[in-house]
């Protein structure tokens, strides 16, 4: 089974700039790649991925994120997602929208990419994403921060919530969430780097790039409205 790179953030009108990434990826033998839009758009357009899934032979999904920091705004926008087929992720700083993002089957990451939101994570929403299959997202990008202060810092709060979540047994994924090209990295090289500076054991390293998002996209593309919660279907 091969490596994930589980988050891609792209501009979908910057053909050459997709382009270069894909090659960049090939390149490092990443052979499963997912694709984030960054401009906040609610449903990948049907062109885009057309063109997308005919561009390259790395294997392409496609996810969406949206940032909610009102309880309001989560319960509305989710309405548009049943039946949705691509990954849903959702970042807040807001805790409720975090507990009820893992509750809803609709969610498939509960993110923590962010480094202030990565400071919220609560034993709560781990339990709850356990629960309900879905995934909790760490990301490596803060820690390839310019700033060496800031580096150390997002370094000790990643190193200290992958840690929650290894104690806890969290169901997650490790993705790059790189917007420099610069800072991608050859899976193994990847793998070393949460062994040894985030003392992940690397069967579990492996597990955050390799099985795990397998499982985030069998999960989504298998997405149903009728489904209530896991278990449970109308009939």
């Amino acid at each position: 089974m091969s490596y994930f790179e589980s988050r891609i953030p792209v501009n979908i009108e910057d053909f050459n700039d997709i382009g270069k990434k894909l090659d960049i990826c090939k390149n490092l033998g990443i052979k499963n790649i997912i694709l984030e839009p960054k401009s906040g758009i609610e449903r990948i357009p049907a062109d885009f991925r057309k063109r997308m899934q005919n561009i390259s032979k790395i294997n392409i999904f496609f996810r969406i994120n949206l940032r909610l920091n009102k309880i309001e705004d989560f319960r509305a926008k989710i309405k548009k997602y049943s039946n949705f087929t691509d990954i849903l992720s959702i970042e807040s700083l807001n805790r409720e929208v975090q507990l009820q993002s893992a509750k809803d089957s609709r969610v498939d990451i509960v993110s923590f990419s962010d480094p202030e939101i990565i400071k919220t994570i609560t034993p709560g929403v781990i339990s709850l994403t356990k629960q309900n299959n879905s995934f909790i997202e760490f990301s490596l990008a803060p820690i390839m921060a310019r700033n060496k202060a800031v580096q150390s810092k997002n370094f000790r709060n990643l190193f200290k919530f992958t840690q929650l979540a290894l104690k806890l047994k969290a169901n997650y994924i490790i993705s790059g969430n790189f917007t420099d090209s610069f800072d991608f990295r050859h899976p193994r090289a990847l793998l070393s780097i949460c062994n040894s500076l985030l003392g992940i054991p690397v069967n579990l390293a492996k597990n955050a790039y390799i099985s795990n998002p397998k499982i985030l996209i069998e999960k989504s593309m298998n997405q149903n409205d009728e489904i209530i919660e896991p278990g449970v279907k109308l009939v």
